[in-house]
């Protein structure tokens, strides 16, 4: 496969199962955040220290790569969607909760707010975390207006964020 193929130079973009929009659309900005994301964890991974925490970034990763999926659906196309891929669930949120949970039962958390920048691996997932605040809130308006059909990504999306923010603090110890 070629790296490019020119559909994109005037400015519109292919979405899964090939509809044509604006690469400016909320869709887009929504799945191009959460793609910054991935690549934004990519690095926080390279820089931590610990094992379980490369662990924890490399799943979040693949997640995120359901989740892009998901976001990269036109509403009419979802059901399609699902009897061929795996939609994020209210498991995979659950999960993430017990994760923090693990992670704060070996810390201490902040009581007041942090300036990030502890470490470079805690400083890059703190702007992994910040970055997912704004896919989140890319979701939230898709959300709104009707365009995100799975009511498990937005509780997904927020409890990564804190676990981001908690594994941050767990890799300043």
């Amino acid at each position: 496969m070629k790296t490019f193929n020119k559909r994109g130079d005037k400015g519109t973009t292919s979405l899964l199962y090939g509809a044509r929009v604006s690469k400016n659309s909320p869709r887009c900005e929504a799945y191009g955040t959460v793609d910054e994301v991935v690549s934004a964890l990519g690095l926080a991974r390279s820089l931590v220290k610990k094992e379980r925490t490369r662990e924890i970034i490399l799943k979040a990763q693949k997640e995120l790569f359901s989740v892009g999926a998901e976001l990269a659906v036109e509403s009419a196309d979802y059901e399609r969607f699902i009897s061929q891929f795996s939609p994020i669930t209210e498991k995979m949120a659950d999960d993430l909760e017990s994760m923090i949970d693990e992670l704060e039962a070996g810390i201490e958390m902040p009581k007041a707010f942090i300036i990030p920048g502890g470490n470079p691996g805690s400083a890059a997932l703190d702007l992994s975390r910040s970055m997912l605040r704004r896919a989140e809130r890319r979701t939230v308006s898709l959300h709104e207006s009707g365009d995100v059909k799975n009511k498990f990504l937005l509780p997904y999306l927020n409890r990564l964020a804190d676990l981001l923010f908690t594994l941050a603090r767990y890799e300043e110890i």
